[in-house]
């Protein structure tokens, strides 16, 4: 299989208020093709944002390997990881994150600037994919929400990334421009022959995923945290 991630045996713990180390993630293994789409479902708490986290070089893992196409991420310094991060992963959050004082098309091109360098040409016609032709030179605050989530599509492939993360990308929407939303990035993904990963607990968008994995039953730190809860 040509991988476009690949993880094993991924550890993370934080510090609880009390002292004690609490596990969040304990990955034995999870693998998403060259162009494939997967989706896990994943409530309030079950760690999924810190998984997608791991997985972009954000956080660092306490063990483990995350590899993004043929670079071990998981083995590098945060300034290593932030570079691998700009050239091969594209992350749609669900707040946008969006830059407030920069246009839309200043958002675009700036996700480039860390990676292979900007390409306007390649900003400009990512934002007319998107339906944004005539909002290029509007800032987040101009646009509604569906438009601003539309900027962060954008900016999620303006890197030619081979994986995009999207952590509850329809979160803020309704219904209407959730399933419109959900097309879009799986549309444009397909398009820029990207993997995709998305992380969500609405059955709604699940149901449209060929492939769904249940985090709480693939992460053992999930299980374990159940059968240590008390009754």
């Amino acid at each position: 299989m040509d991988t476009a991630l690949q993880i094993r045996e991924l550890r993370k713990s934080f510090r609880a208020p009390d002292g004690s180390l609490q596990s969040v993630i304990d990955l034995p293994l999870l693998e998403v093709a060259r162009g494939e789409q997967l989706a896990l479902r994943g409530g309030s708490g079950s760690g999924k944002t810190t998984l997608l986290h791991l997985v972009a070089g954000i956080l660092a893992a306490d063990s483990g390997l995350v590899r993004i196409g043929d670079v071990e991420i998981s083995a590098r310094s945060e300034s290593a990881r932030d570079r691998a991060r700009a050239e091969l992963v594209g992350y749609v959050f669900q707040t946008f994150n969006l830059l407030q004082g920069y246009s839309a098309l200043e958002n675009v091109a700036l996700a480039m600037h860390f990676g292979r360098g900007p390409d306007l040409a390649r900003a400009k016609s990512l934002l007319l994919r998107v339906g944004l032709a005539e909002r290029m030179d509007y800032r987040p605050r101009q646009l509604s929400v569906g438009q601003q989530q539309r900027v962060a599509v954008a900016r999620a492939l303006a890197g030619r990334p081979i994986l995009v993360l999207a952590d509850e990308p329809t979160g803020n929407l309704d219904r209407a421009r959730a399933d419109e939303s959900m097309a879009l990035i799986r549309e444009v993904c397909r398009e820029n022959q990207a993997a995709l990963l998305l992380v969500s607990h609405d059955e709604r968008v699940l149901g449209g995923f060929e492939r769904v994995l249940d985090l709480a039953q693939i992460n053992r730190a999930a299980v374990t945290n159940r059968a240590e809860a008390p009754c």
